[in-house]
C-alpha cells in the first residue's frame, strides 16, 4: 500500500470521527431515526382504532350497569324517606295517612260548589292526596299547605305543582316536571276556571287487590258510597288504616311501589274530582281511569279484570298489561316496593303472582312464601 493512500484512509477517518462527534449532525441523525421509528402505519393504526372500538364496546354495559345500580339505589333511599315519613305521620296521628281525602257523605258533597264534586265517582275537595299529607314529615313544610282549602285553590297553584326530588326516581324516563289535569276526554280540566297543575311522583300507594276506582261509588253506585267495601290494601279514599290493623304483617305488606311517568301520570299532590288517567303506552288491556289513579295502584285480582284466557289478571310490577293503575318502572327485571316495616325490597316481574297479590292485601289472612 503506498504511503498517499495510507494518508487518504486516515484523512477520511478522522472526517468521519469528527462528523459523528459534531452535536447538530448527532441530534440530526438521531431525529431523523426517531421519526421512521415513531411513525404509524395505515393498517397498524386502523388495528388500534379496532382495538379502542372492543373495548369500549366492552366497558359500555358495565357502565351502564353501575349508572342504573346507582339510580335503584337512590330510587330505594327515596321509598326509605317515604317510609320514615309514613311511621312519623302514624305516630303523630295515630293511623297512616288517607290516599286521598274528600267530604264523607253525600249530604255535605251535594251542597258543595259544582267544580268541588264528581256525582258519578264521589270524588270531592278538598282531594289531598298521600304525599301532600307526610310532606312536612319530608322536610317539605316550606310548601305551607292549607289542607282545609282544595288541592285546586288558587293559593296553592304553584306549591301542588312543585317539583320535589323525593318523589322522582332518576331511572323514570317520562318526565318529572308538573304536569296538567285532565278530563275524560282528555282536554284540560278546569276548575274555578283555569287548568290544573300538579307536581309529579314516580311512586303510588296501594290500594290492595280490589280496583274500587274503576266502579261507581256514588250514592247510585254498586258501593253505595262507601269505598272501604271493596278496598283491602292500607291506603284508599278517607282511609285511616294503622299499622296494627295489618295483620298479615307489616313486613309482608306493600306500602307503595314505583310508577313511572313513561306509563301515565301520577302526583303527590293530590286527586282533583273529575280528572282522569290515560294511559301513555296504547295496548289492548289498558284504559283510562278516574281521578283516584293519580295517587293508588293496585295488583289484582279484581272483579271484571280478566285475560284473554278468562284468567283474574293479576299484574306484578312491568306485567303487560300496562294499566294505568299497576306498578311499573323501569328498572331491569321489576321494580322498588316500600313495605309496612318501612324496609324496602326489589319485587322481580317474574314473581309468583298470587304471592304478589297476597302482599297487596292486609288482612286475608294469606301465607307469603319466598319471593
Amino acid at each position: 500500500m503506498s504511503l498517499g493512500t495510507s494518508n487518504l484512509r486516515m484523512a477520511c477517518r478522522y472526517k468521519a470521527a469528527s462528523y459523528a462527534g459534531s452535536p447538530a449532525l448527532g441530534r440530526l441523525s438521531f431525529d431523523g431515526r426517531s421519526r421512521r421509528r415513531a411513525a404509524f402505519t395505515l393498517v397498524e393504526l386502523l388495528v388500534v382504532i379496532a382495538i379502542i372500538g372492543i373495548l369500549v364496546a366492552l366497558l359500555l354495559p358495565a357502565v351502564q350497569a353501575a349508572r342504573e345500580s346507582a339510580r335503584r339505589t337512590q330510587c330505594t333511599n327515596h321509598l326509605k324517606q317515604m317510609g320514615l315519613a309514613l311511621h312519623n305521620y302514624q305516630s303523630a296521628h295515630l293511623t297512616l295517612p288517607s290516599a286521598y281525602v274528600a267530604f264523607g257523605n253525600y249530604g255535605q258533597i251535594a251542597s258543595l260548589p259544582a267544580d268541588d264534586w264528581d256525582a258519578v265517582t264521589w270524588d270531592a275537595a278538598p282531594g289531598w292526596g298521600w304525599g301532600a299529607l307526610i310532606s312536612p314529615y319530608l322536610e317539605q313544610a316550606s310548601l305551607d299547605l292549607d289542607y282545609r282549602l282544595p288541592v285546586w285553590h288558587s293559593v296553592h297553584l304553584d306549591r301542588v305543582a312543585a317539583k320535589l326530588p323525593v318523589f322522582l326516581c332518576p331511572s323514570a324516563s317520562g318526565g318529572d316536571e308538573a304536569f296538567v289535569v285532565v278530563d275524560d276526554s282528555g282536554s284540560p280540566l278546569l276548575k274555578n276556571g283555569q287548568p290544573i297543575r300538579l307536581g309529579r311522583s314516580h311512586y303510588a300507594a296501594s290500594h290492595g287487590q280490589i280496583e274500587v276506582w274503576g266502579q261507581e261509588s256514588g250514592p247510585a253506585g254498586s258501593l253505595g258510597g262507601d269505598v272501604t267495601k271493596a278496598a283491602d290494601g292500607p291506603f284508599y279514599r278517607n282511609s285511616r288504616v294503622r299499622l296494627a290493623d295489618i295483620i298479615d304483617g307489616l313486613s309482608n305488606t306493600i306500602l307503595l311501589g314505583e310508577h313511572s311517568s313513561r306509563l301515565s301520570s301520577k302526583s303527590w299532590s293530590g286527586a282533583p274530582p273529575g280528572a282522569f288517567v290515560h294511559p301513555r303506552i296504547l295496548t289492548p288491556d289498558n284504559s283510562t281511569e278516574s281521578a283516584a289513579t293519580l295517587l293508588l295502584v293496585h295488583s289484582g285480582p279484581s272483579p271484571g279484570e280478566i285475560d284473554m284466557f278468562g284468567n283474574p289478571i293479576i299484574h306484578p310490577p312491568n306485567y303487560p298489561t300496562l294499566h294505568v293503575g299497576q306498578m311499573y318502572a323501569e328498572h331491569p327485571g321489576g321494580g322498588n316496593v316500600l313495605l309496612g316495616d318501612g324496609s324496602v325490597r326489589f319485587i322481580a316481574e317474574t314473581i309468583f303472582r298470587p304471592t304478589f297479590a297476597a302482599m297487596s292485601s292486609i288482612a286475608k289472612g294469606e301465607v307469603v312464601g319466598e319471593y
